[in-house]
């Protein structure tokens, strides 16, 4: 059987455990869970959207089963405080790649017009725009992985998705703690580059702005005209894996024959001048294609966090006219923080971006790239200052630790982890892929605020003696 072929089955095999561990798990009854809810006697919590409670996001399609797509029409009423802020209507479909197969689901969501046209709204006082998601935290029961780490990475003023806490209620049944969010796209408020345009095909016009992805493409596989493939193999890979790029904007329908060469081309060629002989020279090396500066703080995020999706999924970059190419923004963390039981995914004391050497065999690797940027000292002495640097602001345990104690205190404070765990009663089971499983809420965060002191502690001492 070929090396491809094994592969396969392999990946195949993988999803078919997953998904039997989430069937087992959403099985569970509440008996066998123990959660923080009130005791027999004690006040109800507060209905949600009203005060000391989160903001309630309702969505009612008329009885319609939101499907995995395409959109439907649905009404959207968003009430803070008690008050109405917002109605108006929207296409909303279920969203996510392995999350799909958790009870919980998360949703895209478009705000439309009265005649089922993209309109953009400006809500929960992010900037306007068309385009939104509703991430239902499930096999990361801290409920904020997201959160931190998108905050953490705009403190590091490097856009990443706005975000808010609200509870949700789809067709007057309610789903628990959500994470509001803005969905990755080109804007002048979300990724700041070009418009670029069917007609901009040669000189100056060509060189931007583009978004492409290393991602899975669990529709419709990789073809040449949503993607192009890598021509160097992923260091350490055993069953001839290789690194492919989506095009995300424009989109595989939007762009041209002529834009899809230069932005393949122009990766092609950052990947040879980073594997050549002349790799670290200043003027015809690697630095002469990339925004090394936004490499390092990716690199820096995706490590505090071990990141066991880092690197090789949810994997953004952006060139925008006349530029280089940057790194990010970053996206899906849920799975980081100590949340995942493979691969190292849930260890303090071990490389995120030496992923390919502990599974070398996952159809999904990690381009060659961040070896071989650390073998140039310029590289490694620029990421040492930066790290010392945001150690002594952004990244010091007190700083994290604070954000962590203020969603901890707006999500129980508004008994929104009680209702939470109350419709979810997964605290004390094994939700794939966990590698902690704190028997109630308060046990789940000191394992994450232990797993960051344990983990900054070794970064410390590690990129030190890089």
């Amino acid at each position: 059987m070929s090396k491809k072929r094994n592969l396969l089955l392999l990946t195949l095999l993988r999803c078919f455990f997953a998904f039997t561990l989430l069937v087992v798990v959403s099985s569970c009854s509440s008996d066998d869970n123990p959660i923080d809810v009130p005791e027999e006697g004690q006040p109800e919590p507060p209905e949600t959207g009203t005060e000391n409670g989160l903001t309630l996001i309702s969505v009612n399609t008329n009885g319609v089963t939101i499907p995995d797509e395409p959109k439907i029409d649905a009404k959207l009423t968003i009430t803070t405080d008690g008050q109405v802020v917002h109605t108006g209507d929207i296409g909303v479909e279920i969203r996510g790649s392995s999350s799909q197969f958790f009870p919980k689901k998360s949703y895209g969501v478009e705000t439309w017009d009265s005649d089922g046209m993209d309109i953009n709204v400006s809500l929960l006082g992010m900037p306007e725009e068309e385009d939104w998601i509703l991430h239902g935290p499930y096999s990361d029961k801290s409920l904020i992985r997201n959160m931190l780490i998108y905050d953490l990475s705009r403190d590091m003023n490097r856009y990443a998705s706005r975000t808010q806490f609200v509870e949700l209620d789809v067709n007057s049944g309610k789903k628990g703690v959500y994470v509001f969010m803005e969905k990755l796209k080109r804007n002048d408020q979300r990724i700041n580059i070009n418009k670029l345009k069917p007609d901009e095909n040669s000189g100056e016009d060509l060189t931007g702005g583009y978004i492409i992805k290393i991602d899975k493409n669990d529709k419709g596989g990789y073809t040449p005209q949503n993607s192009f493939n890598s021509v160097y193999p992923p260091s350490n890979s055993t069953m001839g894996q290789e690194i492919r790029f989506l095009y995300e904007y424009p989109d595989e329908d939007d762009i041209t024959v002529q834009q899809r060469d230069y932005i393949s081309t122009y990766v092609a060629n950052f990947e040879a001048a980073l594997a050549s002989d002349d790799f670290a020279d200043p003027t015809i090396g690697y630095a002469n294609y990339i925004d090394v500066d936004s490499f390092i703080d990716f690199f820096i995020l995706n490590e505090i966090s071990n990141n066991v999706d880092g690197y090789r999924i949810s994997t953004y970059m952006h060139k925008d006219k006349n530029g280089k190419l940057n790194m990010g923004p970053i996206w899906d963390f849920n799975l980081a923080f100590g949340n995942a039981d493979y691969c190292g995914g849930g260890e303090t004391n071990v490389w995120a971006y030496k992923f390919n050497e502990r599974c070398p065999d996952d159809f999904w690797a990690i381009p060659f790239w961040w070896d071989r940027l650390l073998e140039d000292p310029a590289f490694v002495a620029k990421l040492k200052s930066r790290w010392n640097e945001l150690r002594g602001s952004t990244l010091a345990d007190a700083a994290i630790f604070g954000k962590v104690d203020s969603y901890v205190t707006t999500l129980t404070d508004s008994k929104a982890v009680a209702t939470n765990f109350g419709l979810w009663p997964i605290l004390g089971s094994y939700v794939w892929p966990n590698n902690f499983i704190g028997n109630n809420y308060g046990e789940e965060i000191t394992y994450l605020k232990q797993w960051v002191s344990a983990r900054t502690l070794w970064l410390d001492d590690s990129i030190a003696a890089l």
